[in-house]
């Protein structure tokens, strides 16, 4: 925090008046904000304005333990000086002196602070829990649905070792579907992808292509999709599958239209009603995407899946 080191330390001259006023209304600011940055705000806005100030400061340090400015208020003129507060952080202020009731007031906020972080460290660390755990209940339904053909096959077959290396390509393929996120920066190129999931699947239905882009998500996890609908076309019979990519300004599009029999016909759509496509959207939305069928009008059906991309 190369900003924050620099900072001067002044003597103490003087300070706003109205402590207990001011303490009382930054207390409750903290006690009842949506959450610490917001509660921090308000504190380095109130303080600045109060005590005259150009510009007042929080800093905190991340997960790294690195500092970084957390809430601020103001333009920096003037010289300043900082008021350190152990793991709550520390209080920089600009053009006005910290004399001991703003001192006060910040170090009854303190215990508040640090009591709001620890609260919101807690809360992110049981999502990340909750996503691990939902992670794993993803892999084990994955492994349950996607190993069923290879084992039956190993079952039957004179010489298994095809359909057993089959399955254990597919356990680690779907253990990188469950280690991966959005938080995960990768893109998967669809031609890639769509090329595997008819290598794997051995499939003798015409699979054509229009698929020269690339999508936001992990490759193993595109080509555990794709080989779920290529599945789906071939439990409705269809003898064609044409598979289109495409991108526009702010998503990406991949478009997976068969001519079986439709959606119309749940019983012969068994791989698109049950729980394939029900995981397969799990995957996407995991990444930000969404999986939808639709009935064509020439007969068949197409699925789309679709990832838009945030807005800044």
């Amino acid at each position: 925090m190369s900003a924050l080191a620099n900072v001067i330390e002044l003597p103490v001259r003087q300070d706003f008046e109205g402590r207990e006023s001011i303490e009382h209304d930054l207390v409750l600011a903290l006690a009842t904000a949506d959450d610490l940055a917001s509660g921090l705000d308000a504190v380095v806005r109130r303080i600045r304005r109060d005590s005259g100030a150009t510009r007042a400061e929080w800093w905190a340090k991340d997960e790294d333990g690195v500092f970084e400015l957390v809430a601020v208020a103001g333009t920096a003129r003037g010289r300043c000086q900082s008021l350190p507060f152990g793991p709550a952080g520390v209080f920089v202020l600009h053009g006005a002196p910290l004399g001991p009731q703003v001192e006060s007031v910040l170090s009854s906020l303190a215990p508040i602070i640090r009591r709001r972080e620890a609260e919101e460290r807690l809360a992110r660390t049981t999502i990340q829990l909750a996503q691990r755990n939902e992670a794993l209940e993803d892999f084990a339904a994955l492994v349950a649905h996607e190993l069923k053909t290879p084992l039956a096959t190993a079952l039957v077959a004179d010489d298994p070792s095809r359909s057993v290396e089959d399955a254990m390509f597919l356990v680690d393929t779907l253990l990188q579907v469950s280690r991966s996120g959005s938080s995960d920066e990768t893109f998967a190129s669809v031609t890639e992808c769509l090329e595997h999931a008819v290598d794997d699947l051995h499939l003798e239905i015409e699979v054509t292509a229009d698929v020269a882009t690339m999508l936001p998500l992990a490759p193993a996890a595109l080509r555990v999709i794709l080989r779920n609908l290529l599945s789906n076309a071939v439990a409705a019979g269809a003898e064609h599958v044409q598979v289109t990519a495409t991108r526009s300004s702010f998503s990406w599009c991949v478009l997976v239209d068969d001519d079986g029999v439709g959606l119309a016909a749940v019983d012969r759509y068994d791989a698109g009603s049950g729980l394939g496509l029900s995981l397969c959207r799990r995957i996407a939305a995991r990444f930000g995407g969404a999986l939808e069928l639709s009935a064509r009008p020439s007969g068949g059906t197409r699925a789309t899946l679709t990832f838009t991309e945030a807005l800044a």
